[in-house]
């Protein structure tokens, strides 16, 4: 396996491999709300022409990996230097405030990287438009992420959002998946199946509003009581959009039940080798003969894909939810 890790310095405008001094280089995606990340760290005593900002592109085996800019410049008392890219993601960190009328979920990705400025890809159709989308003073990651909770919830179909390359890419989890398969069959090192209602999961939501008319908080209450009587009450609170009607605030409301009211099962497999281009977002099988669930294959949407490149190996680290294999998991294969 062959990489090359190519960083333009924009102030001098030469282009610099740093793959043969580079000790490890790390590649993490995540399915929510965070940028890709690329992280690598240079032999000691080796002369850095890079500053922040500079663009970073990564290739392995001659595929495109990844293309982000410098943000983080470290070293220690040893000389020893880390540097961490972003893909375009983290420039969606910002806020900003959006009334779409009438829009896709593409159409919306496509109106927030114009004024971005931030270049786009394949941005597949989900069938979907939004009456009203609304939000205030918000960062426009969280924008979008709550447009994929909607679009699934609306059309029963799971699309990602992530950087391909350098370009804003939407595409439903179906047509991102993959070939392989992860666990029995295939060379892991260590996995753990876990399964807790204590790290993503609520059975009741408030949701709150300010009345402008009355200068009250009207206070509005999803919860499943079953559930409560089976675990307690676990309740997650948000502060809602003002302009955001009845009908808006009961569907957001539902929403966030259908996802949050359940048990979170979830894999996380260790040292799995093969597949330098597996992201977060897309799809893969696995197959766990010690895993109820997992005992036959299923394709499992990936949550988390971290990469690690050194010396001259590459390894996986992999995470997958396990919520509801009608939905989630897009059946038995």
């Amino acid at each position: 396996m062959s990489y090359k890790l190519l960083v333009l310095n924009t102030e001098t405008n030469t282009l610099f491999d740093y793959a043969p001094v580079t000790e490890s280089v790390t590649y993490t995606t995540n399915r929510n709300g965070s940028a890709g990340t690329l992280t690598f760290t240079l032999l000691k005593n080796q002369s850095l022409n890079l500053t922040e900002g500079a663009r970073v592109q990564f290739y392995v085996d001659g595929k495109e990996i990844f293309l982000g800019f410098v943000f983080v410049i470290e070293q220690n008392r040893w000389g020893e230097i880390s540097v961490t890219a972003y893909d375009q993601l983290r420039y969606l960190k910002c806020n900003a405030s959006y009334s779409f009328i009438n829009k896709t979920l593409g159409e919306i990705i496509q109106q927030i990287a114009t004024d971005m400025e931030l270049k786009t890809g394949v941005l597949e159709n989900t069938g979907h438009s939004f009456d009203k989308l609304t939000k205030e003073n918000t960062s426009c990651l969280d924008i979008i992420e709550y447009g994929l909770m909607l679009t699934q919830y609306k059309t029963g179909k799971t699309f990602v959002f992530y950087d391909d390359f350098g370009k804003l890419c939407l595409r439903e989890a179906q047509n991102m998946k993959s070939d392989i398969l992860i666990g029995d069959g295939s060379v892991i090192t260590d996995y753990t199946y876990k399964s807790d209602i204590d790290t993503d999961t609520y059975n009741q939501v408030k949701l709150v509003k300010s009345n402008k008319e009355t200068g009250q908080i009207d206070n509005y209450i999803f919860k499943d009581q079953t559930t409560i009587k089976k675990w307690g009450l676990l309740q997650n609170f948000v502060k809602v959009d003002e302009n955001l009607n009845d009908a808006q605030i009961s569907e957001q409301g539902n929403i966030m039940m259908a996802y949050y009211d359940r048990v979170l099962k979830t894999i996380t497999i260790n040292g799995v080798g093969g597949a330098p281009d597996l992201k977060a977002g897309a799809m893969a099988y696995f197959k766990l003969k010690d895993v109820p669930e997992l005992k036959t294959r299923y394709s499992l949407i990936l949550d988390k894909v971290k990469h690690t490149f050194a010396a001259g190996e590459h390894t996986m680290n992999l995470e997958a939810r396990i919520v509801d294999k009608e939905v989630y998991l897009g059946g038995i294969n």
